[in-house]
Order: structure tokens, then sequence, then C-alpha cells
């Protein structure tokens, strides 16, 4: 594992991305309370990659075709909501 600055990070990014291509943990430290971890692919979309989002999404949508949606204005929509 690597830890480098925000700074050593900028000024060096193709050496630090080139270490995650080669399965490098790379830690790019940002102040005294912020750390982000490179990593050279997209793992665990919270809505895509869950198969309990993608079953309530297709349930959803066979709903919508089988007529029972319901049309909600936008105000209805927001106070359903709380906002």
């Amino acid at each position: 594992m690597i830890i480098v600055s925000s700074r050593e990070f900028r000024q060096n990014q193709k050496k630090y991305l080139d270490l995650v291509d080669e399965n490098e943990r790379v830690i790019i430290q940002r102040g005294k309370d912020k750390a982000y971890e490179l990593s050279k692919e997209i793992k665990n979309d919270r809505f895509f990659d869950n198969p309990e989002v993608m079953e309530h999404i297709l349930v959803g949508v066979k709903e919508h075709k089988e007529g029972k949606a319901i049309e909600m204005t936008r105000e209805e929509l927001r106070t359903l909501m709380g906002l």
C-alpha cells in the first residue's frame, strides 16, 4: 500500500495510475481527515450491481406495463417524500 499526498498524486498521476494497474493499493491523503483509494474498476455500484435493487426495478417495470402504476404530480410526489 502506498499513501501519497494529493499534491504528489497530481504531480505524478501516471506513475500512481500505473501502480494501480499493477494491483498496488494507492491511497491519496487530502488534508488531515480525508483519504481516497484508487481503483482500476468500479465495484459495487450501489444500484445496478445490487440484485435486490435490480429486482425492485424489474418489478416496477412489470407493474407499469400491467397498468398498475399511478400518476402523481410533482407536488404530490414531494409531499409523499416529505420534501
